[in-house]
């Protein structure tokens, strides 16, 4: 049995949160042994011992809660956040001479982890609200803030909004570092099933094409068959592109049809794929172009785009012929998405169409240039006897999504 790649994914977020845990317990011991020595200071000490007793409390209670995220709940962050600042508000009461003086608090440093918890939890936008009821809390236990005071508040805001917008950059760059894991994965695996089924079933299906041809007849026309399968097969196991699919014969007009189970979830602004929906139509007789990226479209668009392409590939059909050759070009502009159909037929003549729109047949007018129309975008139909017809379909990046 083959290896299969897995995509390991690394969160660049545990080593924050095992920092702050560490962190909230070393200025948990710091706030304590500030109080243990300068004791002497304090004109209601047991104002300061219950504080520093439920702080000590609640830091070694509270150290799963910030283990990592998922933990970290809403509900714990208001909690912290209150007991830092009703410390902040009882120094007065435990100190008199506080506001007089430009010492430390009662949680001291301890109150920076609440805000860190803020900032890591998420990002520098509940970091900064998370800072500004810090700053309040500080100023009004001053009464009449001094330079230091004003210092220290600045300081844990820009700390704290700066962690916050690190952490959001690492969250998305851990995202992107995962996509990019899963697509080489994705892409290995399938090189590996390319080789498998090369090795297999394509050159069977070549086999079948070849002596189909060579025999004639109905054998010739299970050959033609066989190419067809080949080419959507080879397209498959390319881009992985085709959703699940089953094939029937239709006795009755002797052709072969493509059944496409689209997915039930595409809808207005979720975003598709139209390559997805285009290369079921890839064939011996139709060559797909595409870009090497997804080309991403709006569900409903996407699909009344394929369903005009697959409009236009019918008219080449009937017009052209079974043996005409069609091309299918998408590019994916930044302002558009344009695919255009192309045929090596006999062309259209001057005012055929105007004529067909005439005598009640919309094919052209509702099946591609209506659809178009709807969606916002344009549908120009070029042709010259003797030389093809070019369908181009443009639909405005604003219509069609990102």
């Amino acid at each position: 049995m083959a290896k299969r790649e897995r995509v390991v994914r690394m969160s660049v977020e545990l080593p924050l949160w095992r920092a702050l845990t560490a962190y909230r317990v070393l200025t948990m011991v710091y706030a304590v042994l500030l109080f243990v020595f300068t004791r002497q200071n304090f004109e209601r000490p047991l104002v300061a011992v219950g504080f520093l007793a439920v702080l000590v409390v609640w830091t070694l209670a509270t150290l799963p809660k910030v283990a990592n995220a998922a933990r970290c709940t809403r509900g714990f962050l208001l909690a912290d956040l209150t007991i830092a600042l009703t410390g902040i508000l009882l120094t007065p009461l435990a100190d008199a001479n506080a506001q007089t003086q430009d010492g430390p608090t009662l949680p001291s440093i301890w109150t920076a982890g609440s805000v860190l918890a803020f900032a890591i939890k998420g990002g520098w936008r509940w970091a900064g609200v998370a800072s500004s009821f810090v700053a309040v809390a500080n100023i009004v236990e001053r009464g009449e803030p001094s330079r230091d005071t004003f210092h220290n508040v600045l300081l844990v805001w820009v700390a704290s909004i700066a962690i916050g917008y690190v952490v959001e950059v690492a969250r998305a760059s851990e995202r992107t570092l995962a996509r990019a894991l899963e697509i080489e994965a994705a892409t290995r695996e399938r090189e590996r099933l390319a080789r498998d089924i090369h090795d297999s079933v394509l050159q069977v299906l070549a086999m079948v094409q070849r002596r189909g041809t060579a025999l004639g007849g109905e054998a010739a026309e299970l050959g033609r068959m066989a190419g067809d399968q080949e080419v959507a097969l080879r397209s498959l196991v390319a881009g992985g592109l085709v959703p699940a699919s089953r094939v029937s014969e239709d006795e009755s007009q002797g052709a072969v049809v493509r059944i496409v189970d689209v997915p039930d979830d595409d809808g207005p602004g979720r975003p598709c794929d139209l390559r997805t929906l285009l290369t079921p139509h890839a064939g011996s007789r139709v060559t797909l172009s595409e870009p090497g990226a997804p080309v991403l479209v709006d569900g409903v668009a996407a699909h009344e785009l394929a369903a005009a392409v697959g409009a236009a590939l019918d008219n080449v059909r009937r017009h052209a012929g079974e043996d005409a050759q069609a091309w299918i070009l998408v590019e994916d502009w930044p302002d558009a998405v344009i695919v255009t159909v192309r045929d090596d037929g006999p062309g259209i003549a001057e005012g055929r169409l105007a004529q067909a729109e005439g005598e009640g047949r919309l094919g052209v007018a509702q099946s591609i240039r209506g659809r178009l129309r709807d969606l916002g975008g344009t549908a120009e139909l070029t042709s010259v006897p003797g030389q093809g017809t070019e369908v181009e379909l443009k639909i405005p990046r604003g219509k069609a999504g990102r």
